[in-house]
């Protein structure tokens, strides 16, 4: 199937030579502020001040069509880098330098990149076109390589198109060599929604979505329009919250029947809601969900020891999905959210939102225990097992107790206190409202879709050496995982250090950062149907 995206059609005649080559010609929208170069010496001299260990590791990721095994008899045709999913991990230590040459085998003349998702890596190395590098033409190489300046749980994926929803992704994990968490083994865990060749293509998906709901807008969980109004109550987390209610709605898309409008719903998830999301919880019906590349009725087994203590890292590499996380007959112990440290919390499950990632501690029991991803909302699950002893497989659809305990939200985190924000006065507030709806498919930050021809068109304007605070006010009715490239912010005043949090409808949260890696950065909703469609911002240093 041939791919066409906006990014690819742009792209199409560019060479991959010269990362930020693009950013370099592209200043005449920033209305007098120069902007600093991705690839400028503003970029490389903060990379000097990097601790660097002196090893390099090595690696070529071949991005290349495959057809790949889920489970179950589960066999699409995808794009995946040398012919899994996920992709093989990646692990290093921080204060090492990544030297990774991606080979563009993608079919059509398709263009594509990596994101090191979550990582405070130099901008020209961020992966994301036209904005800081040009994309990776068909049969090109590109090499990245940056130092990995902080230990945590990431991911790396494309920045072109929803390549995000393909095979395209991998787990990165960056070690601590004074690790202060005592135990004996870990598994990384990573969840996916999977459609790509096997109802259809993510394109197909977005050519399906972008047409918008019209009329049916105003139906079950998409409505037409931001025109409900916030409730006016407080939560413990001290952030203002909107209408919690349930949206009900019919459950269309399991045919390519129209709507009375006359739109296919091949794809269009309608009954789609969750209390925990605020209502609406996701646009995408996915014949799978996937924990490590398998499917829940041919799961992946982790097998270990009664007593030992294992880190779970969790990694929701999902494109529509928040997935609501336990582990049979366990209490599961944060310890970090998207790399940074936390005030430890016991829980049943946890929910994850695309983009984000939580480590957690188990001590195992003795027996067969499911770890299960429950698609919030969606009536779906991903299934692996945690074998320690005798006993059978459970079903593909258990929903252990623990699903329903206690579940911890980032909200309720508090940042370790080794890695909370120094106390220091706002510099500049910048107010980011997420707007649009289902209706026309206009999802946008402060009424501007991003511009794909004119990166530096509306920047979000900061200044190296200025503390930030971004007011999420999220103007829809639904929830958004907003990520910022290039750094991590404080929730609130005392909240979890992320790249990524959920913001609710009709919620507005405020998170603060240290403009310390100067820089042209994405900020945009984690949904990759939402960021295609527009909901993508420039945070741009000045020069």
């Amino acid at each position: 199937m041939k791919s066409i995206n906006r990014r690819s059609v742009l792209l199409a005649g560019l060479g991959a030579a010269g990362a930020g080559a693009m950013a370099a010609c592209s200043s005449g929208s920033t209305r007098g502020n120069a902007l600093v170069n991705p690839s400028g010496s503003t970029v490389a001299a903060a990379e000097r001040k990097r601790e660097s260990t002196g090893r390099q590791q090595k690696l070529t990721l071949t991005a290349a069509p495959a057809v790949i095994d889920l489970g179950g008899g589960v066999m699409p045709k995808t794009w995946a880098f040398d012919g899994r999913a996920p992709g093989k991990e990646v692990r290093l230590s921080v204060g090492d330098t990544l030297v990774a040459e991606l080979s563009n085998q993608l079919p059509n003349k398709t263009t594509t990149s990596i994101h090191w998702h979550g990582l405070a890596l130099r901008n020209d190395m961020d992966g994301v076109p036209p904005a800081t590098q040009t994309a990776v033409r068909s049969a090109s190489t590109l090499t990245y390589k940056f130092i990995a300046g902080a230990p945590g749980t990431y991911f790396f994926h494309p920045h072109v198109g929803v390549q995000l929803d393909r095979g395209l992704y991998a787990p990165l994990i960056v070690e601590d060599p004074k690790e202060p968490l005592a135990y004996d083994d870990e598994w990384v865990i990573v969840l996916d929604d999977w459609v790509d060749g096997v109802t259809g293509t993510p394109d197909e998906v977005f050519a399906e979505v972008k047409q918008g709901m019209g009329d049916m807008g105003h139906m079950g969980g998409h409505p037409a329009s931001s025109s409900s109004s916030p409730s006016g109550g407080m939560d413990h987390d001290g952030m203002d919250h909107g209408d919690m209610g349930h949206m009900g709605g019919m459950d269309m898309s399991e045919s390519a029947s129209p709507s009375p409008g006359g739109m296919s719903m091949k794809f269009m998830h309608m009954g789609a809601t969750s209390k925990l999301l605020g209502g609406d919880a996701g646009d995408v019906k996915y014949p799978h969900h996937l924990i490590n590349g398998r499917v829940a009725n041919d799961p992946a087994v982790y097998t270990g020891k009664p007593g030992k203590k294992v880190r779970l890292r969790i990694i929701n590499a999902g494109s529509d999905t928040a997935y609501r996380v336990a582990l049979g007959g366990h209490k599961l112990t944060i310890t970090h959210t998207d790399g940074f440290p936390v005030r430890h919390q016991e829980v049943d499950a946890l929910l994850i939102g695309m983009g984000e990632r939580y480590d957690v501690l188990v001590t195992l029991g003795d027996g067969v225990f499911p770890l299960v991803a429950l698609a919030e909302g969606k009536d779906a699950n991903g299934l692996a097992l945690m074998r320690t002893g005798s006993g059978s497989k459970p079903s593909a659809t258990i929903r252990p107790k623990e699903l329903d305990g206690k579940i911890m939200t980032a909200s309720q985190l508090r940042a370790a206190d080794d890695v909370r924000l120094k106390t220091a006065q706002t510099d500049v507030t910048h107010q980011i409202r997420l707007t649009g709806g289902m209706a026309n498919y206009d999802w946008a930050i402060n009424g501007h879709p991003f511009d794909m021809t004119d990166p530096e068109a509306n920047p979000i304007l900061i200044e190296e050496g200025q503390r930030v605070r971004l007011d999420f006010v999220n103007d829809t009715d639904m929830w958004h995982p907003m990520h910022l490239h290039g750094h991590t912010y404080q929730v609130g005043a005392s909240g979890p250090r992320k790249d990524t949090a959920i913001v609710l409808p009709k919620q507005k949260i405020s998170v603060f950062f240290d403009a310390d890696n100067p820089g042209q950065w994405m900020l945009h909703c984690h949904n990759a149907y939402h960021g295609e469609a527009g909901m993508m911002a420039n945070v741009a240093y000045r020069a």
